[in-house]
Parts: C-alpha cells; sequence; structure tokens
C-alpha cells in the first residue's frame, strides 16, 4: 500500500453517514452528510477519489450499517481501517469541543487514522466466512433468547409448584415435554407414573419413566392448590412450547452451520485439532474470515482474541499483565471452550494443562494459557494447510 495523502473518516450511522477528508497537515478538505444508498455512497466516493487517488478511509462500525459502504469502497479496490467506538470515544477528549456530533466524530475517525500507523487494513470476508458469521450470529441470539424463555417458564413454575421446579432440569429436552402436557400437582397425581410415562415416550422423550416417576414424586408433595393455578399451568405450558420451538430452530441451525462449515477450505484443518468441533470451528471462521494472511502471526491472532496479555504498569508498579480491552469475545469463546474440550481427548494438551497447574495457576488461567499456545498451532496448522499430529512422545506417554 503506497503512503496516503488523504484520509477519509467516516462516522457510520443506519440512515445516514458523516464524511470527513483530511490532508497531511490535518486541513479539512470535505465534510458532508450522505445517505446510506448506493448512489449517495457512489458519488461520495467519486468525489473523494477526486481529490486523490491516494486515499485511506476508515470506519467506526464494520458491520450492519456499514456494509453496504464497505462493500463498495472494497469492489473499488479502496484500502480501509477499523477504528472501534471505544477508541474512537476515548479519543474525542483530546479534540477541541465538548460536545459530540457526527461531524466531529468522522474528523477524529480521520485523524486518528491520518496518525495511527497500529491499524490493520479491512479485508473482504470470503461468502462462506460471511454465511458463518450470519448463522453463529444468528445461533448466539437464540441460545440468549431460549436462556430468557428458560427463566420465565421457571419463574412461572415457581408460582404454583416449586416442588417440580426443583425437581426437573429444563435444560434437557424431556422435562420441557413434560410441561407442555402436565403443569399441575393434582393433574400429575390424577394421570400417575405409567400414563405420564406413556405419554412422554409417545414423545419420544428419554428415560421416559424416570422422567414421570420424579414428576409424580414431586406432586405426592404439594396436595394445596393454589389461586391462579389454572391460568399459571396456561401460561407454563406456552412456556414450555415457546422453549421447544428454540430448541428446534436452535437444532436446525446447528445443521446448516455444519454444512455450511465442511464447505470451507479450511474446514477439515480446524476440524483435526481436538476439542474444535463443526460448531467452534465454524465459530473460529466467522470471526477470523479463515484468512491468517490477515493477521500476518500468530502473536496477532492470539492478542485479537484476548490471550496475549498487555502491560499496565503505573508507577512503582510493573509486570502487571492484564488482558487486553480490545478484543474479539466470540474468538475467545471458541478457543477457550475448544481448549477445555480438549482435555477429555487430547494428551499433549492435558500435559500442558498440568504443567501450568503444577506452577501454581489456578484452572482458569491453565485454560488460558493453553488457549494461547493452541492459538499458535491452530495458526500455523492453516498457514501450511496440515491436519494436526500429536507428538509421537506424549501419546506414548498417555
Amino acid at each position: 500500500m503506497t503512503v496516503p495523502q488523504i484520509w477519509a473518516g467516516v462516522d457510520i450511522g443506519k440512515k445516514h453517514h458523516h464524511c470527513v477528508v483530511l490532508d497531511a497537515q490535518g486541513e479539512r478538505l470535505l465534510s458532508r452528510r450522505v445517505l446510506n444508498d448506493e448512489s449517495a455512497l457512489l458519488e461520495l466516493i467519486g468525489d473523494v477519489l477526486a481529490l486523490s487517488e491516494d486515499t485511506l478511509w476508515a470506519v467506526d462500525i464494520n458491520h450492519g450499517g456499514a456494509a453496504l459502504l464497505i462493500g463498495l469502497l472494497l469492489s473499488h479496490g479502496q484500502p480501509m481501517v477499523y477504528l472501534t467506538g471505544l477508541a474512537v470515544h476515548q479519543a474525542s477528549s483530546g479534540y477541541r469541543g465538548q460536545g459530540k456530533t457526527d461531524e466531529k466524530d468522522a474528523f477524529v475517525i480521520a485523524d486518528q487514522a491520518r496518525m495511527r500507523r497500529d491499524l490493520g487494513l479491512l479485508r473482504a470476508g470470503d461468502e462462506k466466512a460471511v454465511d458463518l458469521r450470519i448463522l453463529t450470529t444468528r445461533r448466539t441470539d437464540l441460545v440468549s433468547d431460549r436462556t430468557r424463555q428458560i427463566n420465565r417458564l421457571r419463574a412461572q413454575l415457581l408460582e404454583i409448584f416449586p416442588a417440580l421446579e426443583r425437581t426437573l432440569d429444563l435444560s434437557n429436552k424431556g422435562p420441557v415435554i413434560l410441561l407442555t402436557g402436565y403443569q399441575s400437582p393434582a393433574a400429575i397425581r390424577r394421570s400417575g407414573a405409567r400414563r405420564i410415562g406413556t405419554w412422554l415416550k409417545n414423545h419420544k422423550v428419554k428415560n421416559a419413566d424416570a422422567v414421570a416417576q420424579a414428576a409424580v414424586e414431586a406432586a405426592q408433595s404439594q396436595q394445596t392448590e393454589l389461586p391462579g393455578e389454572n391460568l399459571a399451568g396456561t401460561m407454563v405450558a406456552r412456556l414450555a412450547k415457546g422453549v421447544m420451538a428454540l430448541n428446534a430452530e436452535i437444532a436446525e441451525l446447528d445443521a446448516l452451520i455444519e454444512a455450511r462449515f465442511y464447505e470451507h477450505p479450511h474446514a477439515e484443518v480446524i476440524r483435526s485439532l481436538p476439542g474444535m468441533g463443526a460448531l467452534l470451528g465454524a465459530e473460529f471462521i466467522a470471526a477470523t474470515g479463515g484468512d491468517m494472511e490477515a493477521f500476518g502471526t500468530a502473536d496477532r491472532l492470539a492478542a485479537f482474541a484476548g490471550l496475549s496479555p498487555v502491560p499496565r504498569d503505573s508507577g512503582r508498579v510493573s509486570g502487571n499483565m492484564r488482558r487486553p480491552r480490545r478484543y474479539h469475545r466470540g474468538l475467545l469463546r471458541a478457543f477457550y471452550l475448544s481448549s477445555m474440550a480438549s482435555l477429555r481427548s487430547c494428551p499433549a494438551s492435558r500435559t500442558y494443562y498440568w504443567r501450568k497447574r503444577s506452577e501454581g495457576k489456578g484452572h482458569k488461567q491453565a485454560l488460558l494459557a493453553l488457549a494461547r499456545r493452541r492459538a499458535n498451532v491452530l495458526w500455523a496448522m492453516i498457514r501450511d494447510g496440515a491436519c494436526y499430529q500429536p507428538s509421537p512422545s506424549v501419546t506414548a506417554a498417555a
């Protein structure tokens, strides 16, 4: 990339963006509010390039409302960097003026891009990586919705049947199906364990007899009928059906994610790393695009995942290492959970984990250290296009 002659900072909005263009001395060459529309954005790009072909664009959002602008800039071969909203907010305090406006934010974005040299270029994500990001983001939303629905279900059931609320594990399918048909102690006692067990078996519930017996024992411990029990029972059934619907949609998404993940060229390599299943592998590709060239080194990949501690020294305090404030939480989650899973199946991971424990690290610290090491391994595997091969010495020792 050639040295830019001008810098175009864009404060992203839903309906409108604001663009400010600066020269090498920080003088404002253009300031414009532009509609988030293809024709308006193309006109803006043309006007900015008329000032100079050597332009570096900078944005404060890299998804959502910025997608159209980013797509147009990439299609025109324009270099572009990304500053987080937090970085722009913190930098704004060093500029004149106490108010916050879109124009000021765009100016700060352009000026920060002009002065900083640590901003990585945005790259076009491949189609499958973008699909996986959409699918995994939707799955995360659905899982959060299911958690909220289960919490509402527990709260409603607690009002009329606390014994059953204590007994049932609503993270499992069987107890939720039970609540779609049976909610009150009296109804469960009238039906009995055999009839409920048969009903659950017809609904393909595993361990149906055990679930039915546990429900009957809970019903026998509560003989009192509480006010509003009938209406509350109806609400419990509706909430349980809502949980079942969310479970079905999540299962459908999981199948789509797995199918799309195995279409990615790096899927076989990523999947070969112990503990990295299809779902976590999809989250890894969604976060990184599967393109290790964008990071350059394994250290940068680890830093992006929040696995490389940074110093926070002050005064006489030195060696104070903490997790960076800017990192991709989804990528950290993928590395952390895959590291935890690898302890069951990978002798090398177990050996490294217990070595860290013997050094005095706690469980979480040891897992993070293992995740950091695995980031190095995965980066090298993708770089070389090589699947994971366990060390013979470690396998023999195990």
